[in-house]
């Protein structure tokens, strides 16, 4: 079957509480063709996680009130398929790392983060045409 629909837009969350990283994360996705949600804490961001259809998280580790390594757990026990990819300036602890996607060091976020998400969006939508098919 052909789908006869134009592909839709990714629309990409973005979780930080550093004002200039989520304007710069939004104007890097914009950019290349994305949907942008952003959310500048833990709590607002997983509000929006859990209610708006996204096709993956960026989410920053270090942040005031809420981690990054608990914003990720609640996302994945609400929405365990939900692509969430980790950013940080600093060493994460492996607990968080095995709860995301992926991870990448904000230094190398804008040579990585782009083949990272358009890898990681494409390879859940396979699995969910293929959950749709079975």
């Amino acid at each position: 079957m052909i789908p006869t629909d134009p592909p839709s837009k990714k629309t990409i969350l973005c979780i930080d509480d550093d004002a200039s990283i989520l304007r710069y994360e939004k104007a890097l996705l914009e950019r290349s063709g994305y949907e942008v949600l952003t959310a500048p804490s833990g709590r607002q961001g997983l509000k929006l996680a859990t209610t708006c259809q996204c096709d993956a998280v960026l989410l920053d580790y270090e942040m005031y009130g809420m981690n990054g390594h608990e914003v990720a757990s609640e996302i994945k026990l609400v929405k365990p398929e939900m692509v969430v990819i980790l950013l940080s300036g600093r060493e994460v602890p492996m607990q968080a790392l095995a709860l995301v996607d992926a991870f990448v060091p904000k230094l190398e976020a804008s040579q990585q983060l782009l083949p990272i998400i358009a890898e990681l969006c494409s390879r859940s939508q396979k699995a969910k045409r293929r959950q749709e098919s079975a």
